[in-house]
């Protein structure tokens, strides 16, 4: 018997400490979070391929994102 175990999905990663900004939503001022989010195709739990890769800075209040 032979299962074939594959994946689709979003990806996203904390980079770390982002810019201290207003957040145009919530109106609060405060230090965001730098994040990178990718599209990612797994086969056996292996990532095989990653595709629209992007990194943006998000509110930790209201998770607003705003592009870097």
């Amino acid at each position: 018997m032979f299962f074939l175990l594959f994946g689709y999905g979003t990806k996203q990663q904390a980079l770390g400490a982002g810019d201290v900004r207003t957040c145009p939503r919530c109106h609060n001022t405060t230090q965001w979070t730098r994040m990178r989010e990718f599209k990612q195709f797994t086969l056996f739990f292996v990532p095989v391929a990653r595709w629209k890769r992007r990194v943006f800075e998000m509110c930790g209040i209201c998770g607003a994102a705003v592009a870097v």
